[in-house]
């Protein structure tokens, strides 16, 4: 620390000392009156009052003082603020995942080849609505949806379809899929059997992060505590067999897709991931034994320091309550490693191409956090599924700014800025808070049923939707700085041709497999989900081996557990 310097006091004639902040405080005020001042009066400031896209209020200039935490540590150390390893992406850079999938196995599995040869180093998989909602192909409610907005899976024959010549104890799989995420995952295992690869040398991440479903995405197909005790199932699973498989990615994405401000998805994310540990814990499973393998999932949005503090914020908040709550030693136990995805929400379909500059911003808003995966969307996100050259635009994106801007070079290169600092710092009060109210109401559970957290989506969705169309938000291209010309993208287009191919195939694969294997199978799995904890993943498997499809299992466990119908939030 540096020494002090005496000045004279007024008061007594006496030397005093005088410390840094005095310093500090005195500088500040007479670049206030002799600099500030006169450029305020001569040039006002263009708004009243600034803030993040979020609405936190930004003052004009930060300084030393701002934030109490004037050391916030190192990368690698606890509590993770500035990053999990200690050298980042100076080690090894973030995997580069680009969300795929449409039509058929076949056609999805020919788009993975392609951005595998152009350099992607994970795959990501995008489901269509019926896989999503478990309804098979040939339900009379998949009609005009089959193959339209990702690959439709419907059987272990589909997932082999759509895996072919891909080397999977290589190649890490995230999968996007939620509701049925158990089934799929097992249709995953099972396709990796047929080729002979052991299970435990599998590794990736299932999404099967059913509590924000109910809070934001809306896909559920269970009442909250059965779906919870059926995503316990799989992190108890994976816990004692697929050391390499993160079980659930605990995903404030679409929370923030929904409408949410920055604070509310760090808030909501972390709470349904403390709601994940206390049920593992009460199954009996130690809290260093599976913690290592959980996972996040985040949005990167527009507003560039905003995010980069969410990031910071999320590691620290999640290292202190795996701590001080749960009682975790393992520093792995601690750590948060999130994969991040540019917001969907924030692509028009007015001019298009614009997109690419939105995603380049929130992509180095989340390398620049520390992000250990990305997704950058393609710039025809707003109009359809992406074309092959839009998706090799977005990968190219990424492989620029890891080869080409230098943000890789230094770890958490913003540690230490004032400003980020600050905001960091608000944001992790700001989820403390909100953490204050979930457990005064009883839990995230509790909360879903009363409708709190859709109400507060709802409530910020409703101000910034106002703010854009009042023109106090400005959106280039939409509300300025308009085109009244035609959108001109290369068009991809999804036939009808994939829920009549997917039809055929499921109706084979019924009439060639044994109807009393698949009953009794059905009949086992029935059984072993009405009781109060004996994990459902071997039976479930066993009904995969059978051929029963996603729908059929769907509707197994919907014969114990019932369906669900949120309550109106209005």
């Amino acid at each position: 620390m540096a020494a002090a310097h005496a000045v004279p006091a007024r008061s007594s004639g006496r030397s005093v000392p005088s410390g840094p902040s005095d310093r500090v405080s005195e500088a500040r005020a007479l670049w206030s009156a002799e600099i500030e001042a006169p450029a305020l009066e001569k040039s006002p400031e263009r708004l009243p009052q600034f803030e993040t896209l979020g609405g936190i209020p930004v003052d004009r200039l930060y300084g030393p003082g701002a934030s109490p935490n004037e050391d916030p540590g190192y990368p690698g150390q606890f509590p993770y603020t500035r990053g999990i390893h200690p050298t980042m992406y100076r080690g090894r850079l973030w995997s580069m995942r680009m969300f795929s999938g449409f039509g058929t196995p076949e056609q999805t599995n020919s788009r993975f080849h392609y951005l595998l040869a152009h350099g992607e180093s994970g795959l990501s998989i995008a489901f269509d609505d019926p896989t999503l909602y478990g309804i098979d192909a040939d339900d009379p409610e998949a009609l005009g949806e089959v193959g339209k907005c990702g690959v439709n899976v419907a059987s272990v024959e589909d997932m082999r379809r759509l895996l072919h010549g891909i080397p999977l104890d290589r190649v890490t799989t995230s999968m996007t899929i939620n509701g049925p995420a158990n089934i799929v995952w097992g249709m995953y295992i099972l396709a990796a059997e047929a080729a002979r690869i052991p299970k435990g040398s599998l590794g990736g991440t299932t999404q099967n992060d059913i509590l924000k479903e109910y809070i934001a995405q809306k896909e559920f197909l269970y009442p909250p505590k059965p779906a919870l005790r059926l995503v316990t199932d799989t992190i108890e699973y994976a816990t004692r067999g697929m050391a390499r498989w993160n079980p659930i990615s605990i995903s404030g994405y679409h929370i923030r897709e929904a409408g949410s401000t920055a604070a509310q998805e760090l808030a909501f994310t972390l709470a349904d991931g403390i709601a994940y540990v206390e049920a593992a814990v009460e199954r009996g499973l130690p809290v260093d034994e599976f913690a290592p393998r959980l996972s996040f999932f985040f949005n990167s949005h527009n507003d560039f320091f905003e995010e980069i503090a969410k990031f910071r914020a999320a590691r620290r908040v999640w290292a202190e309550t795996m701590r001080d709550r749960f009682h975790a030693k393992k520093p792995r136990s601690m750590w948060l490693r999130f994969h991040t995805q540019t917001a969907g929400c924030s692509c028009t379909a007015q001019q298009p191409e614009l997109n690419i500059v939105r995603t380049t911003v929130q992509a180095l808003a989340g390398v620049l956090g520390g992000t250990q995966s990305l997704h950058t969307n393609s710039y025809d996100e707003a109009i359809q599924l992406p074309t092959e050259d839009a998706a090799r635009i977005a990968l190219r994106t990424q492989q620029i700014i890891a080869h080409e801007s230098g943000v890789a070079q230094a770890a958490d290169p913003f540690g230490g800025s004032y400003y980020v600092e600050w905001l960091t710092d608000r944001l992790a009060e700001e989820a403390r808070r909100y953490f204050d109210r979930i457990d005064e109401m009883g839990g995230v559970v509790a909360g879903i049923e009363r409708g709190f957290f859709q109400r507060e989506i709802q409530e910020a969705s409703f101000r910034y939707q106002r703010a854009v169309e009042s023109g106090e938000k400005k959106v280039v291209g939409v509300n300025a700085y308009a085109l009244d010309e035609p959108v001109k993208v290369p068009r991809l287009r999804i036939s009808e041709e994939a829920r009549r191919s997917q039809s055929r195939r499921l109706k084979a694969l019924r009439e060639r497999r044994s109807d009393r294997k698949w009953a009794s199978s059905l009949d086992r799995l029935k059984k072993v989900a009405a009781t109060e904890s004996e994990n459902t993943m071997p039976a479930l498997l066993d009904a995969l081996r059978a051929r029963a499809t996603l729908g059929e299992i769907v509707r197994a466990f919907q014969d114990v557990y019932g369906s669900y119908r949120e309550r109106s939030t209005y």
